[in-house]
């Protein structure tokens, strides 16, 4: 069992990790936590009886009292996770930092330069290698069911709804207050895509823009917020006052701490969350697709894209003997061997019931493991925390030159081979 402060007690803090401390107390117990907020901070106190003498207003106070636990967990905003993850792998505490690591290239390296030197565990958090779902399909191709790996096709279909949510309205939806798109949402994947193609990038070509989202697509009449008398609240699939009440709570937990519908309708009145989904600051890209070339010759299409219905991942693998596809949420895989016959072998995944398809399970699990004996340190490695972020910075680097990124190039500017 390993011990852990909490830097940030917002929805993957309090929805995910600590979660799975509540429900598996034999493996990790928090001891005190790091909130601006106070009424969650009180409300992660709570749920994990920590005294009131280990809470505190930011992590400035609590990485400045000696060494209180094993790790730390850093699950603050985007463009806030450099200097607290800094602070407390310089105290000593091995770092579980939610993804992405940080908003620019520097500061990325910076902290594995950091994690070196002070020889502690640095784990981002980077769940969907761990799902039970794409734990398989690597196997697969370990296994060597489809022959040689040749080109990979994926879609990060994000859903109308997040993408409003979340990368219009919400935190994300601007690249200065957090990060460009490809990094904020699709630095999981591009994980995944360099840990299946088991090698490294060599070309990177990258096309996106905000298309849907902006001012000169709003209804005729609209206002700035939806509840302020919006002609078109019968029919707009993301008028506020209707699509919050009836939400998931993570879903609501940003909009209000009190999530009944008589706080959220007043939130939402001239809260962010309320907005007219045309009329926000939003910036970043609604849809972006990028190719990449890897040096043992395997191919990448990936897509990501705000206008599904679906929200989840969707994969095809094709190979020199063979084929697999798979559809996240659904949980299945199927495998096709050429030449056999037209009926692909189906493969059923059990998920459980934690989030991201069992990923937010299986990366504690693997973190705590990671911690008290040494396992999983693969993922510990600069290769794996970093290499998907540069990729990332790359690929935005070409949608915005319009170019295409040579990615050892790239990567040289910022001291790496």
């Amino acid at each position: 069992m390993i011990t852990a402060i909490m830097i940030g007690a917002g929805s993957r803090g309090i929805g995910a990790y600590g979660f799975y401390a509540e429900a598996h107390p034999e493996d990790i117990r928090f001891v005190a936590v790091a909130d601006p907020d106070p009424m969650r901070r009180g409300f992660f106190a709570m749920r994990h009886h920590i005294p009131a003498s280990r809470v505190y207003p930011g992590y400035d106070e609590i990485l400045k009292e000696p060494k209180l636990a094993d790790a730390c967990f850093v699950c603050t905003q985007d463009n806030m996770h450099f200097l607290p993850a800094k602070a407390a792998m310089e105290k000593g505490y091995h770092l579980f930092l939610e993804k992405p690591m940080a908003v620019t290239p520097e500061d990325c390296l910076r902290l594995g330069e950091i994690a070196r030197r002070q020889q502690v565990r640095l784990m981002i958090g980077h769940v969907l290698r761990y799902t039970p779902f794409f734990s398989t399909i690597k196997r697969l191709l370990d296994e060597g069911r489809i022959g040689r790996l040749m080109t990979i096709q994926h879609n990060e279909n994000v859903a109308y709804w997040h993408q409003a949510h979340s990368f219009v309205r919400g935190n994300w939806g601007n690249s200065q207050r957090s990060s460009p798109m490809i990094l904020a949402k699709s630095c999981h994947d591009l994980d995944l895509l360099i840990w299946f193609a088991g090698s490294r990038p060599t070309k990177v070509s990258s096309f996106g823009r905000l298309s849907h989202y902006r001012p000169e697509n709003a209804p005729k009449g609209a206002p700035e917020h939806c509840m302020d008398g919006c002609p078109v609240s019968e029919s707009c699939v993301y008028y506020a006052p209707r699509v919050y009440p009836q939400a998931p709570d993570w879903l609501k937990l940003p909009v209000s701490n009190d999530m009944s519908t008589e706080a959220l309708l007043k939130a939402l009145e001239k809260g962010p969350y309320g907005r007219c989904v045309y009329r926000c600051d939003n910036d970043v890209v609604d849809h972006q697709v990028t190719a990449i070339d890897f040096a043992n010759g395997v191919t990448v299409a990936f897509t990501m894209t705000g206008f599904t219905h679906e929200n989840t991942r969707t994969i095809k693998l094709m190979g020199t003997q063979g084929e697999i596809r798979g559809h996240l949420d659904k949980n299945h895989i199927e495998v096709y061997t050429f030449g056999c016959n037209e009926v692909p072998e189906t493969i059923r995944i059990d998920a459980g019931d934690s989030g991201h398809g069992g990923g937010d399970y299986g990366i504690m699990k693997a973190f705590v493991g990671l911690i008290t004996s040494g396992e999983n340190t693969e993922v510990a490695s600069d290769r794996a925390s970093i290499e998907s972020h540069l990729l990332a910075f790359a690929a935005e680097a070409s949608r915005v030159s319009g170019k295409t990124v040579d990615f050892s190039e790239f990567v040289a500017r910022f001291g790496v081979r």
